[in-house]
């Protein structure tokens, strides 16, 4: 850094070794300092569900992201949401907001055989994200079975996919225990190729987080001209607008999920107009 002299660092990531390092050679060289962090820097559901030595480690990182974010030049938050969680330890001042974006590049991609190589014939609602409660996997699969049993005729499959997170194996047991393993399309690992094509055949996609800073898969399905249901909670508000590109229902709420699925279900114009 001495010898190429750059004219910033930017560190990804408070909690990392990089941003202690990044900020040890900012204080010695005189670079400005740029963070950006976009992991829940203190509102992330595994930090209160961490045990005890978990905890004891966050306390020692917060000592060191306290004197990172007071030595930076510049805080970069991803939205409105983000940036008051910042505002706890810097003055707003130092805080701009620079908004997730996705590389359009990805509507040229060229189309795989994803839905033959799975036997999927209808069009399909689409969940795409890592297999863990913080998703709200769980709350999904119980709309789709109130979906099932207030619409027995429904012609469509949920497509479910995404790599595991610990929540896998549950998963698999809830589906077979609410009896919509005829329903369901789990894809596990898919690839980059197969989750584009999914994304263009699907009707419209599904994302019941319990938490969220600021979700990418709304912005590519947007990208696609897909409305996305999703819940009315931290981040997710300032990238989907309710009845505008989506629907937000409150989390942990199969009844209003399943509600707001036979709502885009039952009307194509809707969807397109989303």
């Amino acid at each position: 850094i001495l010898k190429d002299q750059p004219d910033i660092i930017h560190t990804i990531g408070l909690r990392s070794f990089q941003s202690i390092a990044a900020w040890l050679v900012s204080k010695k060289t005189g670079v400005p300092l740029v963070i950006t962090d976009q992991g829940g820097l203190t509102t992330h559901p595994f930090l209160k569900e961490s045990g005890v030595f978990f905890n004891f480690v966050y306390k020692i990182q917060n000592f060191y992201i306290k004197q990172i974010i007071k030595h930076s030049s510049i805080v970069c938050a991803a939205n409105e949401y983000e940036k008051e969680i910042f505002s706890e330890f810097v003055d707003k001042s130092r805080i701009g907001i620079v908004r997730n974006g996705i590389n359009l590049e990805i509507l040229d991609s060229k189309e795989t055989d994803f839905m033959k190589k799975h036997g999927i014939k209808e069009p399909f609602i689409l969940f795409l994200g890592r297999f863990t409660k913080i998703k709200g996997i769980d709350v999904l699969l119980h709309a789709i079975k109130i979906v099932k049993k207030e619409r027995v005729s429904l012609k469509t499959k949920f497509v479910i996919m995404g790599v595991d997170f610990g929540f896998q194996n549950e998963m698999f047991d809830m589906i077979n225990k609410l009896k919509i393993a005829n329903e369901v399309i789990v894809i596990k690992n898919p690839s980059r190729d197969d989750v584009i094509t999914a994304y263009k055949k699907s009707r419209f996609l599904v994302l019941p987080s319990r938490w969220e800073l600021s979700p990418l898969t709304p912005l590519e399905g947007f990208a696609f001209k897909k409305p996305v249901i999703s819940t009315n909670v931290h981040g997710i508000p300032y990238t989907i607008s309710n009845g505008k590109n989506g629907i937000l229902v409150e989390p942990d709420d199969p009844l209003s999920l399943s509600n707001a699925i036979l709502e885009l279900y039952d009307n194509e114009e809707k969807c397109r107009e989303f």
